[in-house]
């Protein structure tokens, strides 16, 4: 047993109580095994990869907290005609690997440049930004199957990829999943030049037309620079991007409902209905860039929405998870009451909930 291992040392928004054991594993055979060990027990397992999506309470975590830190990716394939076959290991830094995808002239992931965590996790939310996400890339995901006890492969299909969602994720109760991903293939096309650009604000700042193409490092540079603006490319040095990132997801709501908005709210395509802006209805509801940092604030200004960006809430240094979480929810019921349209969290919440 190892108490002395916190949560908030392990996580991106810094929260979250001790650990009741504390594994790390560096390669496939360790996360196996520490996964079969911990079942084998009865013992209740936290996956912890880049620690960017997950709000943990202050109690902490009664049982295996196991951090996936395999690192490395190869090319198992590469041709002009089909492309580069390139398989990632779970541990493996996300956006390092982006990079070398980019200075590999593999072209498809650029305009997921600065999204924290690992690898591994991508697949789990279907991870995406600026009108790209992994799904579009991902060939398979290789699996430890803890119901069969033996490594499965998901093929694309099989993954059923929606929106910030996945097989992985429906199988996954308070951060613990069926599925422990190993290892992660993507399918990339090789060139310099990125994937259509889908995203307006991006376009813009690359000065070309959605739907062109652009130099993979100009895309990448330009995601950078917009995301740092908003507080979501970490920064030890900016209490903005001690957070899980967008705290929520764009809700989808019926055409009747999107029609009872106002004229100017954003409107998008969505899987089975219309996508909404979660930070205009934050914003509308009457939320501005640093809600919270009042001390008479909600939580007493030790967390706040980014004074960047409203989708994220921030640990403004000394910040519980009670103290997120009464921001979110302070958010999230102005919202309903504002427009009648429920909020719902991105990050996983961990022995806590709104």
């Amino acid at each position: 047993m190892n108490e002395q291992t916190f949560l908030h040392s392990l996580t991106t928004l810094g929260v979250g109580g001790p650990a009741r054991t504390f594994v790390q594993a560096t390669t496939e055979a360790e996360i196996i095994a520490a996964v079969r060990q911990a079942d084998d027990a009865g013992t209740p397992l936290l996956i912890v990869g880049g620690g960017s999506n997950l709000v943990v309470s202050d109690d902490g975590f009664d049982g295996t907290v196991l951090k996936i830190a395999s690192t490395g990716f190869a090319a198992s394939s590469e041709d002009t005609c089909g492309g580069a076959s390139v398989v990632v290991q779970a541990g493996h830094d996300w956006d390092d690997f982006v990079h070398q995808s980019v200075l590999h002239a593999w072209s498809g992931l650029e305009a997921l440049s600065g999204i924290p965590g690992a690898a591994g996790a991508t697949p789990v939310q279907n991870v995406g930004a600026y009108g790209a996400d992994v799904g579009q890339t991902i060939a398979s995901v290789r699996v430890w199957d803890r119901e069969r006890s033996a490594v499965r492969t998901f093929t694309n299909s099989e993954l059923k990829f929606g929106y910030r969602d996945s097989i992985i994720k429906a199988g996954t109760v308070n951060g613990s999943p069926r599925h422990v991903v190993l290892t992660v293939e993507f399918q990339l096309l090789l060139g310099r030049m990125s994937a259509p650009i889908k995203y307006a604000e991006l376009a813009r700042r690359l000065g070309v037309e959605v739907g062109q193409r652009a130099n993979s490092l100009e895309v990448r540079r330009a995601v950078l620079a917009l995301r740092a603006s908003k507080g979501m490319v970490l920064d030890p040095a900016d209490r903005d991007t001690y957070s899980t990132g967008s705290f929520f997801t764009n809700p989808i709501v019926t055409p009747e409902a999107a029609d009872a908005l106002p004229a100017d709210a954003p409107r998008y395509p969505g899987a089975g209905g219309v996508k909404l802006s979660a930070a205009w209805l934050i914003e509308r509801a009457g939320f501005a860039k640093g809600f919270g940092l009042a001390d008479d604030g909600v939580a007493s200004g030790r967390a706040s929405l980014s004074t960047k960006h409203t989708l994220a809430i921030t640990n403004r240094g000394g910040a519980s998870a009670s103290d997120v979480l009464a921001v979110a929810r302070t958010v999230r019921d102005g919202v309903q009451a504002k427009f009648g349209i429920s909020l719902h969290p991105e990050p996983v919440l961990v022995g806590c909930s709104l």
